[in-house]
């Protein structure tokens, strides 16, 4: 499928899905491709809401974003925040950096910042959408444009699921597109300040996100499939 075919297939699902649904909302986490999503939410359906996640650690070039995008588009990005008692509690039993402890410290970590508030930006939605790619891990192979969120209760969508990288900075270039400052500096992707870091030549894009786990380790919850009753599949952001 051509570069120009994909832009219309996505442009042509989000004109779908804001008539399909009275309550929907577009979870922006400022990566290079949501960045994107942005762009043609706002020009071809911008009734979809538009949300961010504040984990309370992100970088300062992410506050900057937020806020040159909020200038560029004028419309406002609404922001989650973790509860504040959720997390001094985190703190006080694992300590400021306890996610670098364990795994399964950081996915607490990951849930008390991140998955809680996504829960609350998307109480009373029927649908959302996010940004993922299946070229952006193994894990995403084999998702869909469309799924239903078992774990959250609503239909999910992924409107640029088959775009590569290239198309990704091939739209931002085009149209003018905001981006992260950090990818200028070698950071392919961008979550908490702690947990990433600019990745190496001949490294995976993803190598920046928890470097100091296994690769099939890297999950937070954000994006959560079920298989069945019994087990689930994460595909972290």
């Amino acid at each position: 499928m051509s570069f120009t075919q994909k832009l219309l297939t996505a442009q042509q699902l989000l004109k779908r899905i804001a008539a399909d649904h009275d309550s929907v909302a577009f979870a922006n986490s400022l990566g290079a491709e949501d960045m994107v999503l942005m762009d043609i939410i706002t020009k071809y359906a911008p009734a979809i809401e538009i949300f961010s996640i504040d984990t309370g650690r992100l970088p300062a070039e992410t506050y900057d974003l937020i806020d040159r995008a909020t200038k560029h588009y004028r419309r406002r990005i609404t922001v989650y925040f973790p509860e504040q008692s959720t997390v001094e509690n985190y703190v006080r039993i694992n300590g400021i950096n306890g996610f670098r402890d364990s795994v399964a410290q950081r996915q607490d970590c990951c849930h008390v910042r991140k998955v809680e508030p996504l829960q609350r930006a998307l109480r009373g939605k029927t649908a959302w959408i996010t940004g993922l790619r299946r070229e952006q891990a193994v894990t995403r192979k084999n998702l869909k444009a469309s799924e239903f969120d078992h774990a959250n209760g609503l239909q999910k969508f992924n409107p640029l699921i088959d775009w590569t990288d290239d198309d990704v900075w091939d739209y931002v270039h085009a149209f003018d597109v905001p981006h992260h400052a950090l990818h200028d500096q070698g950071y392919p992707s961008i979550g908490c300040a702690p947990c990433t870091r600019a990745v190496q030549n001949g490294e995976d894009v993803r190598a920046g996100r928890w470097w100091w786990e296994n690769a099939e380790q890297k999950e937070c919850g954000l994006h959560v499939k079920k298989v069945d009753d019994t087990h689930a599949v994460t595909v972290s952001p």
